[in-house]
């Protein structure tokens, strides 16, 4: 039985983890242990475009650091949650107090603390990189590895999906 084709189109809410999808999942410590990470600036790029394009955005970590943290509000990501346990309740509450339906969410991770998450929404990703037990359970696997455009790919998949389908109707209508 094959699974019935997903609208892309129709995804409003997109939310990732942040250490392995927004980073290559290494951790950088300085002299004093303070923790350092690299941001890849497409994705960053990528997050502008899809807020214009009315897409709500949000950061699920199980890990909370500061300058995580600072990014991710430099980049006005919609929602932040760091240091969560369970990604999928939050998920979840967040789908239910924002009015939309998980159908019309993406996740986006790369270890096994996200199973549950990508399992709830309605399109899961991972990144070529991510834990072979994670990229077995996905709707797809993005070409770039976590740390290298993940998220742009994936947000440039949807606005790809919106720009046919507005065409698509436009020309239905004419």
């Amino acid at each position: 039985m094959s699974e019935p084709a997903f609208d892309l189109a129709a995804v409003r809410l997109v939310a990732f983890d942040v250490d392995g999808v927004l980073t290559d999942g290494r951790l950088y410590l300085d002299d004093q242990g303070r923790e350092l990470h690299a941001f890849h600036v497409r994705d960053g790029m990528g997050m502008a475009l899809a807020r214009r394009d009315g897409l709500l955005l949000v950061a699920l970590s199980g890990r909370d650091s500061p300058g995580v943290r600072a990014r991710l509000q430099e980049l006005r990501v919609s929602e932040i949650h760091l240091g969560v346990i369970d990604k999928a309740q939050v998920l979840s509450e967040l789908a239910q107090r924002l009015q939309i339906p998980l159908a019309q969410t993406c996740f986006v991770g790369d270890d096994v603390n996200d199973l549950a998450a990508l399992a709830i929404a309605g399109r899961s990703y991972a990144p070529a990189d991510a834990h072979p037990r994670v990229r077995a359970v996905v709707h797809s696997v993005t070409r770039a590895a976590g740390g290298h455009g993940v998220l742009r790919e994936i947000l440039d998949a949807i606005y790809q999906a919106r720009k046919a389908a507005a065409a698509s109707a436009s020309s239905r209508q004419s």
